[in-house]
């Protein structure tokens, strides 16, 4: 393995901002081969990683409720959080696509961003959540960020929970509770929450099934999420790095509402399901003065 270094021509005043020797290169994946030393597998249960001759699939099979699976790559075991790679501005863009549809999939999955605060991946202290990502739970999982988006479905999502405003407030949350079951009072207290954790989400409206090109641009005040080019969530507030990427498919789900229910679980699966990867893309930017200027974009050749 090797590291090659090429030039295009970029625009909106943005280059990239690692070269060759300067610490995390960009990401170019075309999923042709297997998954080199920059990737980590995390597969629990029935949870595996299939390989065709243009893509990576993530891939559960007859799962059980009784254990945990997970199919996943990330980039992050085995480090402190922070010495996770990436922090804004960055790009990211993924061609993914999955088995089944958003009523007929289970379990949670996605690819984005976060900061592993649940002790998955090795032992590190325990962390509120932060991410910026795509992502799917299915029910019974009810995770509410924003009151008037359902708490399960294919999402874009931003949270930082690890905000002082935030932490200073979860003395305050067993009292919120108790008042956000007045669905009344929902509307008024719950918007000051879902700032102070810079939570926002977008329900997403595709087929799940056919091939999409998924784009996060991850700027320090700012985050836009696309779809095949069409801007579904925009201008919704960015969280700090460093964070790490991940790409996942596993049984779990979880209940945390903003007026006091929580649970967890796993999911029995019959049959198959997978989520299938085409490209990724990771190229960290920097904002520059100028309209146009080139990018120097530091590619993985296998």
């Amino acid at each position: 393995m090797g590291v090659s270094v090429s030039y295009v021509v970029g625009c909106e005043g943005l280059a990239m901002s690692r070269l060759p020797g300067d610490g995390v290169e960009a990401v170019h994946e075309t999923c042709q081969v297997a998954p080199g030393a920059h990737w980590n597998r995390y597969l629990k249960g029935s949870g595996a990683l299939e390989l065709t001759p243009e893509t990576w699939r993530l891939v559960q099979t007859d799962v059980s409720c009784r254990g945990y699976t997970d199919a996943q790559l990330d980039d992050y075991q085995g480090l402190s959080r922070k010495r996770f790679l990436w922090r804004p501005p960055l790009r990211m863009r993924i061609r993914a696509r999955f088995s089944h549809g958003r009523d007929e999939l289970r379990g949670t999955a996605g690819f984005g961003f976060w900061n592993d605060p649940f002790l998955m991946t090795g032992w590190r202290p325990p962390a509120l959540p932060r991410a910026v990502w795509f992502f799917f739970a299915s029910p019974p999982s009810d995770m509410v960020l924003d009151s008037a988006v359902p708490g399960h479905g294919w999402k874009a999502m931003v949270l930082d929970a690890l905000r002082l405003p935030f932490i200073v407030s979860l003395p305050l949350l067993p009292v919120v509770a108790m008042l956000m079951n007045v669905r009344v009072l929902r509307r008024w207290i719950w918007p000051p929450f879902q700032r102070a954790v810079r939570g926002s989400e977008s329900l997403l409206d595709v087929d799940m099934r056919t091939w999409h090109t998924y784009e996060i641009n991850w700027m320090p005040a700012s985050t836009s999420f696309s779809i095949d080019g069409r801007v579904v969530l925009d201008g919704v507030p960015a969280p700090t790095g460093p964070l790490g990427f991940v790409v996942w498919l596993d049984n779990q789900y979880a209940v945390i509402t903003p007026w006091g229910r929580l649970g967890y679980g796993l999911l029995k699966i019959v049959g198959r399901q997978w989520l299938e990867i085409g490209e990724i893309h990771i190229e960290p930017l920097q904002v520059v003065s100028g309209a146009s200027v080139d990018k120097l974009a530091v590619s993985r050749r296998h």
